[in-house]
């Protein structure tokens, strides 16, 4: 089909299709058209990656539109969210207003309501439908990107549930779900009471082969020689050979997938051995440009030994790097810039990263449960695979796997190359996955009665592929005991009702058991005041606190201690009678004991313990006894008391991090990845503003102390700081900077000299205009300004900043080990 010819979109989009070059219809893409795409039909598109399956989804969205709806596209990943946003902007010009939302679990998203394309996760659309956002009655169209996720165990269950739950705010709601190729799309079409439109056919080749010896043989039988030398390896090779192009062909990109993070870095300093090669004098500059940037990024070694591979046109990919790292990377391999990525497979899952050679290097990982290397499935390599071909840009794509003999060879063709990939299955009948859901869907009015619960769970995946029913009625029957037992729900008669907590619960997108383990951790710490806090002043006094200084009202923050000071102990606080009286000037509970409680939630992934760990964390864990909040398991509870110690763990680098100690320390100290720092602070900061929520809500005093929490690991800083950190574009480092100078407020941002200020932000100027008009100052203009003019206390040398941080250090230097 022409796209001239189609029908029902917006005025003038078949004109800019057309224009974009899109002369005419994909196969599989025209067979959706003709199953009923444009006219609001449901339809599952299993086909394979470079296939067309992102202009089914806009036929589908804009067509909706056109009728006068509203379009939903979910993503499983905040990054492909991002990417997906920018594509469908280019229709904004025909009137289709697009939206992005990926975070606040706590939002209604009302502004949404005024856009026709909206772009979310799973995890922002349940939260969603949980804050009863008005406008979700309004859509008519639904696209679900990788629903074939729904066999992860993690992220599946959200995205089943959320689409089940659509469909029921939306009887006549069209549903278009775009999956990989996948064993049995057509029961996840019957799910979903769509057609299916199944397709192996891509734009251009996609050649599959294995690497043995001297050449790649291929599954159409065909081979190509690539020489190995003697003790060289193969990727070099490869990556080598896919740069040398072929004939008229231009240079080839390379994609290779390993099994860890550190082999994607020890492999990509050996390719930006071979890329380097193949880069031009200006390729060069530029490269060197996204060096700096890449640096900017974050002052860890992580960024460094990324600027250098990214130098001499090699990277590395994985979970552990900034997002920020991971888009200025894929940026540039699409940009043809880069010239070979080394990833984990990570980067297979849905973002844009095509290149005309794929190597899988890694076929097998190390899985705990399976107890050693286990293959990975067909699914996770087919999707590797198919990053490979450009459409527009490389004339075929070539997808190898490596082999040292010839009977591996010929077990890799029949394990991967000749096999049909896996069928996808619900991991929905999960405890943990149905604790969430359940409330969710009582809290959200989905359903009233265990009959309206199961026949709610009646219309998931998991109803229409289960042999055993009665499963799916236990685990529910279990988790609505463990839901009223905590308090979460609670029955009249056959009616079951959200308590007024069980709603914020489910307002919050908490795990009931992280929300239960928070509320009696806060609750133990009402119980324990005084006597916790009798501990407390018997050790060394740690980080500095004024005792003197009045509460100031006007200032943009206040400190927890003088919250509370001014709020006075509330009555039947304490479980000690006469120690009523008892004061202190102490913030409790402290930053550690609320770090180590939401690490203790399942909503926190830990930091596993390594070797020699268990002895240091266990030193640490007497030597703050105090401060947490909750019985320290015994040592004999091996289970626990590891569990007790990994939270520990991921909560000393919250502690770091919320003391200023450098980002390349803690990464360093932890055995983790600036990406790994980012997304934990995210978590503990989400979890305790979830907590600071039910400590208000259960009117208790901590609330202040978890505020100040959150806070501090939001900003990164010590709490003299936090006041500074608030002001958009100061951050931890220049907020230090400025403290140090002497500008230790908004207010003294608002009053102090500008010299000082621009020799305290290294004379950057505009930056120094940003802070000041963000702080509220009347004439942030720093024209004519000279830093030389700054007193000498203005610029704090860079010796003076060290031992500053280095103080921080030696506050908990336990931790400090290789």
């Amino acid at each position: 089909m022409r796209t001239a010819d189609l029908t029902g979109l917006p005025e003038g989009i078949p004109e800019a299709l057309h224009d974009e070059g899109i002369e005419e219809l994909y196969p599989p893409q025209d067979e959706a058209v003709e199953a009923g795409l444009t006219d609001g039909e449901s339809l599952v598109a299993a086909v394979p990656t470079a296939s067309g399956k992102t202009l089914v989804a806009e036929l589908a969205m804009l067509s909706s539109v056109a009728r006068g709806g509203k379009a939903l596209y979910i993503v499983p990943l905040r990054a492909l969210a991002s990417e997906k946003k920018a594509e469908f902007e280019r229709w904004e010009e025909y009137g289709i207003d697009v939206g992005v939302s990926t975070g606040n679990y706590e939002s209604s998203g009302e502004w949404l309501s005024s856009r026709d394309i909206i772009v979310a996760t799973s995890e922002k659309v349940d939260s969603l439908v949980r804050n009863n956002a008005a406008w979700m009655d309004q859509l008519s169209c639904v696209v679900a990107d990788e629903v074939h996720l729904v066999n992860d165990r993690h992220r599946g269950p959200t995205l089943e549930v959320t689409l089940a739950k659509l469909r029921q705010l939306n009887p006549s709601l069209q549903v278009v779900a775009l999956s990989a190729t996948v064993g049995n799309a057509g029961e996840v079409a019957d799910w979903l009471d769509a057609s299916l439109v199944h397709s192996d056919w891509r734009p251009i080749d996609l050649k599959m082969g294995v690497h043995y010896g001297n050449a790649i043989t291929f599954d159409d039988g065909s081979q190509r020689e690539v020489p190995v030398g003697k003790g060289d390896r193969q990727t070099p090779a490869l990556v080598a050979d896919a740069l040398e192009g072929d004939g008229d062909d231009d240079q080839g990109s390379s994609l290779v997938f390993v099994n860890s993070r550190r082999n994607a870095e020890s492999a990509a300093r050996r390719m930006a051995g071979v890329t380097e090669q193949y880069i031009t004098g200006d390729e060069r500059s530029e490269l060197a440009e996204l060096a700096a940037e890449i640096r900017d990024v974050s002052d860890t070694e992580t960024s460094e030994d990324l600027a250098k591979a990214v130098a001499k046109g090699a990277a590395f990919h994985h979970a552990g790097l900034a997002s920020e790292h991971r888009t200025l990377v894929e940026d540039a391999f699409r940009d043809r810039l880069i010239k070979c990525i080394c990833a984990t497979p990570t980067l297979a899952a849905g973002v844009n990263t095509p290149s005309r050679r794929v190597v899988v290097r890694d076929w097998q990982r190390y899985d705990g449960d399976y107890g050693g290397m286990k293959p990975l499935d067909v699914l996770e390599v087919h999707q590797m695979m198919g990053r490979a071909g450009r459409p527009g840009l490389d004339p075929y794509g070539e997808a190898v796997l490596l082999s040292k003999d010839a009977d591996s060879r010929d077990e890799l063709f029949e394990r991967y190359i000749w096999a049909d990939a896996e069928d996808v299955h619900s991991k929905l009948a999960a405890e943990p996955a149905l604790r969430t859901h359940l409330l969710a869907t009582v809290a959200s009015g989905f359903a009233h009665t265990r009959e309206g619960l199961l026949e709610f769970l009646d219309q998931t995946l998991y109803a229409t592929q289960t042999d055993d029913p009665g499963r799916l009625e236990q685990v529910t029957d279990r988790v609505l005991d463990y839901l009223e037992v905590n308090g979460f729900i609670e029955f009249e008669d056959q009616t079951i009702r959200a308590t007024p907590v069980g709603h914020t619960v489910s307002r919050l997108y908490l795990d009931p058991m992280s929300a239960a383990e928070i509320i009696d951790g806060l609750r133990w710490a009402a119980d324990h005041r005084t006597e916790k806090l009798r501990a407390l002043e018997g050790e060394t006094t740690s980080t500095s606190r004024s005792a003197e200084s009045e509460p100031d009202t006007t200032a943009g923050f206040q400190r927890a201690s003088d919250m509370v000071a001014a709020a006075g102990d509330e009555e039947g606080g304490d479980s000690a009678g006469d120690d009523s009286d008892f004061e202190s000037d102490r913030t409790y509970p402290t930053t550690l004991g609320l770090y180590h409680l939401v690490c203790r939630t399942p909503d926190m992934y830990q930091l596993y313990l390594k070797s020699g760990d268990r002895d240091t964390y266990t030193e640490l864990c007497y030597e703050r006894e105090p401060e947490f909040l909750g019985r320290v398991p015994s040592e004999y509870e091996d289970v626990a008391f590891e569990d007790w110690l990994s939270a520990l763990k991921t909560a000393r680098l919250l502690e770091d991090w919320s003391d200023e100690v450098d980002e390349d320390r803690i990464t360093e100290r932890y055995g983790v990845g600036p990406g790994d720092i980012r997304g934990k602070v995210e978590t503990a900061e989400w979890l305790l503003g979830a907590a600071e929520r039910l400590a208000s809500e259960l009117d208790l005093e901590s609330v202040y102390a978890v505020r100040e929490a959150k806070m501090r690991v939001q900003y990164g800083v010590n709490e003299e700081l936090l006041d500074l950190a608030g002001v958009r574009g100061v951050g931890r480092k220049r907020a230090r900077r400025l403290y140090e100078a002497g500008v230790e407020s908004r207010a003294d941002l608002r009053e102090a000299g500008k010299s000082r200020i621009l020799a305290a932000l290294r004379g950057r100027r505009k930056t120094a205009e940003n802070i000041l008009e963000a702080a509220g100052r009347k004439d942030p203009s720093m024209d004519e300004i000279d830093e030389s003019d700054a007193p000498d206390d203005a610029v704090p040398d860079d010796t003076g900043f060290e031992t500053a941080k280095e103080r921080s250090d030696q506050q908990a230097s336990l931790g400090d080990f290789e």
